[in-house]
């Protein structure tokens, strides 16, 4: 894993087949069926492995699925 953009970020979880983002109240969100994960704030333009690390794990993702995302 290396760190990544908030926009690649985006890009991944769509392509996993996540929604989004979409604004609820003061936050960002991304959701796939009853799944939702909040967004990393955007004065944070880079994600670091460990966040990326624990979003994954939040969301029961693999990280060699992640990976090829």
């Amino acid at each position: 894993m290396k760190v990544i953009s908030r926009k690649e970020l985006i890009r991944k979880l769509r392509e996993l087949g996540f929604e989004g983002p979409k604004k609820t109240g003061a936050h960002l969100f991304m959701h796939k069926g009853s799944m939702y994960m909040r967004m990393p704030g955007t004065e944070q333009p880079e994600i670091s492995v460990g966040l990326q690390q624990a979003l994954l794990h939040q969301l029961e993702i693999d990280i060699p699925v992640w990976e090829l995302a």
